[in-house]
């Protein structure tokens, strides 16, 4: 089964981040817990975490791109 990914709500400011960087590649494995991604906030660089145990199958946005809050950013195979 594919669980997806979405942006989620990182500053009680703003509701719109600019992607920095990808932790994990597609197919590797990544358990609850690991870092998937970093965001840039107004004012800080944020790492978020896996929620799922699976294998990433996509990643949906790049390094640079502005995301909103709900934003599809990756796929998850799990089970």
């Amino acid at each position: 089964m594919i669980k997806e990914v979405h942006m989620p709500k990182l500053s009680p400011k703003s509701d719109e981040y600019f992607f920095g960087k990808w932790d994990k590649q597609p197919g590797d494995t990544v358990k609850t817990g690991d870092v998937l991604f970093e965001v840039e906030t107004e004012k800080a660089i944020s790492q978020v975490e896996s929620q799922e145990d699976g294998i990433l199958k996509a990643q949906e946005v790049a390094t640079g791109d502005a995301t909103k809050v709900g934003d599809l950013v990756a796929k998850i195979e799990v089970g």
